[in-house]
């Protein structure tokens, strides 16, 4: 188990986050949260999304002073509580924005009318690991780590069982041991310093996962990292080679993605994804570029092996 917390550099964008997402195939409900810290800044961020399963979504996004941070990971209505070792529970209460279109969060501020509802809001989930932590930077080329240093300096992951309740207005949804994952990274976090990355978490069942992840920069270079899960063990990947991304006319909307992945013991996997509904967060810098966090669950295929499912994440920088 890596710490909990850790003592921030002097960087103004020195960044501690952890992320959390699950996907229930039963309920057909999905949700992911991340809570974000940078102190030097006084700054917390957070959201929690919630992918509902007539398409629509619920959405949560605050930010706050970071007061609470270290000796409580949580920002506005959101917690993340570390238990112990491979356990730990997320809650949230408070108001879900209904959007029926997800894209539609990006025009909130301008455009209120683009929510359909405003309900009340109860997350209580508890997640119990299935795999031992798996940190990046200890598997990655020097090159990598110095590609991906505006993304955070190390950066962990972890596979459970998730289990407990979500309320959605009068919809209540039990959870009973679906698929989950967290992620916990510190280091410097610059949302529109770097060009673009994607952050896939591919789950095929208990036996078989992957988590590729690559920053890529404008000329082409690709920082990676990640693993694949298979049969209790935590495999690095190598090396992860883009073959194909396309975006929709928009330039920011991904349409689907095909990546080349070899593994630490020189095993090649095609895997090929494609996005779901799509929730685009937007940062903008103090130079006046503007990222866009594609959040979305996704479905899989590794080399013939179909059905996989979970997290499509993409940053995408358009600059000004």
């Amino acid at each position: 188990m890596e710490p909990v917390t850790h003592n921030p550099s002097k960087h103004i964008e020195w960044n501690e986050s952890y992320y959390f997402i699950f996907y229930d195939k039963t309920n057909r409900i999905g949700g992911m949260s991340r809570i974000g810290f940078k102190p030097n800044k006084r700054e917390g961020m957070t959201f929690f999304f919630l992918f509902l399963p007539n398409g629509s979504v619920g959405v949560y996004h605050a930010n706050d002073d970071a007061a609470m941070y270290p000796n409580s990971l949580e920002v506005a209505s959101v917690r993340h509580n570390f238990i112990e070792d491979g356990e730990w529970q997320y809650s949230f209460e408070g108001p879900l924005l209904i959007l029926t279109n997800p894209k539609d969060f990006v025009k909130i501020k301008e455009d209120p009318s683009v929510i359909s509802d405003l309900v009340g809001g109860k997350i209580d989930l508890k997640f119990r690991a299935i795999n031992e932590t798996y940190e990046y930077s200890e598997h990655m080329t020097s090159e990598s780590l110095e590609i991906g240093k505006k993304s955070g300096d190390k950066h962990w992951e972890q596979m459970g069982k998730v289990c407990g309740t979500i309320k959605v207005g009068d919809e209540i949804y039990d959870i009973d041991g679906c698929i989950g994952q967290r992620d916990h990274t510190h280091g410097i976090r610059d949302w529109t310093g770097v060009g673009n990355w994607f952050y896939f978490v591919v789950w095929f069942d208990e036996k078989l996962a992957l988590n590729p992840a690559a920053v890529i920069m404008d000329d082409g270079r690709i920082g990676s990292g990640g693993f694949i899960y298979k049969d209790g063990e935590n495999i690095p990947l190598k090396t992860i080679r883009m073959l194909e991304h396309s975006y929709q006319d928009n330039g920011i909307f991904p349409l689907s993605t095909k990546l080349e992945l070899i593994d630490d013991r020189g095993q090649k996997y095609i895997l090929k994804a494609i996005p779901g509904e799509i929730i685009p967060v937007p940062f903008t810098g103090d130079s006046g570029n503007v990222s866009f966090l594609i959040q979305s669950f996704g479905s899989f295929q590794l080399n013939d092996i179909d059905g996989g499912y979970g997290s499509y994440e993409v940053l995408r920088r358009i600059n000004q």
